[in-house]
């Protein structure tokens, strides 16, 4: 029995490090091809170890497109949307778990129905409303569907309803109103969640593809999907510029995760243990 304890040890370590390399192959090769020559690409076998290697592809992804003016684009509305989604969703969150009002369950089941919706049944409509009040090829365009999040308010109302009510009473014996109390006492203790959900929400708006494709006509709106899409449409046959622009698209939405990993971690265990 003592020595089955290192074996099976040393078999979970095996497993977590072969489930690595998996998750992180196709990274791992959108580099290197976006560093091989283009007439390397496609060699048979495949060469890991290209010769040769050079960031000539990022260069031209720059040269043939305005692709920091589409990063910028990306960059903001994504923050703009994770900022807004952050505020309602906890305020209504904190409504749907700390105020007692006339049908609050059944308009939290409703709210949460609206997540078997999918985006393709809500195209026309929202196309049309947009149009309404001329904001097609905007940014608020883009922008405004992602305002509001019931994915969020779910989220963030499990973690508020963790925060024992002891704290709400103390704090309403020293005078404060519910303001006070969600932004001083329930934000800070629920930061974890919003990590997490500030990190999908992102993720979300930096991945949006159908809504923008039918919002945006003009180039200087044009957020990063759409420069991809358009990228392997001109670049069918240079991989490696293509990988370029994956890769670039990919680094900013690692880094948000590496700086806030700590909390989304600390979310999901709060979560196991309740």
């Amino acid at each position: 029995m003592a020595s089955a304890f290192p074996v099976s040890k040393a078999l979970k370590y095996l497993l977590v490090v072969g489930g690595a390399l998996v998750m992180l192959f196709p990274f791992a090769w959108a580099v290197i091809t976006s560093i091989t020559p283009g007439g390397s690409v496609l060699a048979s076998p495949p060469d890991f170890t290209p010769e040769g290697a050079n960031l000539g592809a990022y260069g031209k992804l720059l040269e043939v497109t305005p692709f920091w003016r589409i990063l910028l684009n990306s960059a903001w509305i994504g923050a703009a949307s994770t900022i807004l989604q952050l505020v309602t969703s906890a305020m209504a969150a904190y409504a749907f778990a700390r105020l007692p009002f006339p049908g609050r369950g059944a308009l939290f089941a409703v709210y949460l129905a609206t997540l078997m919706v999918p985006l393709q049944v809500l195209i026309v409509p929202l196309f049309i409303e947009m149009r309404t009040f001329n904001l097609i090829d905007t940014y608020f365009a883009v922008l405004a569907p992602t305002i509001a999040s019931a994915f969020g308010v779910f989220l963030l109302r499990q973690a508020i309803a963790q925060v024992p009510k002891e704290f709400d009473e103390a704090a309403v014996l020293d005078g404060a109103g519910h303001f006070r109390i969600f932004a001083l006492i329930v934000v800070p203790l629920i930061r974890p969640a919003l990590a997490t959900f500030a990190i999908f929400g992102f993720m979300a708006s930096w991945n949006s593809y159908l809504w923008p494709l039918v919002i945006i006509k003009s180039p200087e709106f044009m957020t990063l999907p759409l420069g991809l899409a358009e990228l392997h449409g001109r670049f069918t046959t240079e991989w490696n510029v293509v990988m370029a622009g994956s890769v670039v698209s990919v680094v900013p939405i690692l880094i948000l995760y590496l700086f806030a990993q700590k909390h989304v971690i600390a979310s999901v265990a709060q979560s196991g243990l309740k």
